[in-house]
């Protein structure tokens, strides 16, 4: 669960129902169904036109892994570099073999570094492997970030689809005007609260979706060149600390793996 994305949600939405019921004696002006209907339902038929429907919901469901999903921690890094500097141990003892049996536990976990294992173990060179594994990690990151970019689509939508929605009520206020001209003030705040939705859902859901979206798919996207960059010098049989120091580099120095320290 991401505590962060949970806290940003509450509190964006706590200040602006706060901020409401500051200012206001009768809080249910700001609540109106068909506006919000109108918002949601002209985005999302937008967004069903634009891109494939697959893709779509997909996006959606990404918007509420984004809140529930465990965040990805920093120290991950460092236990990455850890775990090849052991293969690079093992590899020194007892040759590739030693970490074949890697493979299908690996499988199960991370199918890209069982890909890159695998490469190893049949004894690609390093700048084959690193070749592949690069191909592999953009290729990957591209297909990811799909979701990113619709959400951030959806976000320059909906405050389109909420202009709709108030020049419709407008053109059906003013069509009302020589009956009651009294009810000209309500009837335009009516119509300017779908612009408001609009607003709402682009700035407050749609587009910090597609912001963490993406930003997620891009520390996966570090962490694979880091594996990647330890497979190639195991492939070439470097030792365990230039191990360490190459992957090292690749880190802030406050996450260095101490190869001095680690049991073996």
């Amino acid at each position: 669960m991401s505590i962060g994305t949970i806290l940003g949600v509450l509190f964006g939405f706590g200040l602006f129902v706060g901020a409401i019921g500051m200012s206001t004696d009768d809080p249910s002006v700001f609540i109106n169904l068909s506006s919000f209907v109108m918002v949601v339902g002209l985005t999302l038929a937008a967004t069903f036109i634009a891109f494939e429907a697959r893709y779509v919901v997909l996006s959606l469901k990404l918007i509420y892994r984004i809140v529930f999903a465990p965040r990805i921690k920093r120290d991950i890094l460092k236990s990455e570099v850890g775990r090849v500097i052991k293969w690079g141990y093992a590899v020194q003892k007892n040759g590739f073999g030693a970490i074949e049996s890697e493979i299908p536990k690996l499988r199960r976990v991370d199918r890209f570094l069982a890909y890159g294992v695998e490469m190893v173990v049949s004894g690609y060179s390093g700048e084959d492997i690193r070749a592949v594994l690069e191909n592999a990690i953009e290729s990957s990151f591209k297909r990811n970030t799909v979701p990113a970019d619709i959400l951030k689509s959806m976000g320059g939508t909906a405050p389109a689809c909420g202009m709709i929605g108030t020049l419709v009520g407008l053109v059906i206020m003013l069509g009302k005007m020589g009956d009651d001209p009294s009810a000209l003030g309500p009837g335009l705040a009516l119509a300017l609260i779908t612009t408001l939705y609009g607003v709402l859902f682009a700035r407050l859901i749609f587009i910090p979706a597609a912001a963490k979206v993406r930003q997620r798919e891009e520390i996966v996207r570090f962490r694979n060149y880091l594996v990647a960059e330890g497979l190639v010098l195991l492939a070439e049989r470097k030792s365990p600390r230039a191990i360490q120091d190459r992957m090292n580099s690749f880190l802030d120095p406050s996450l260095h793996f101490n190869i001095d320290k680690m049991k073996r």
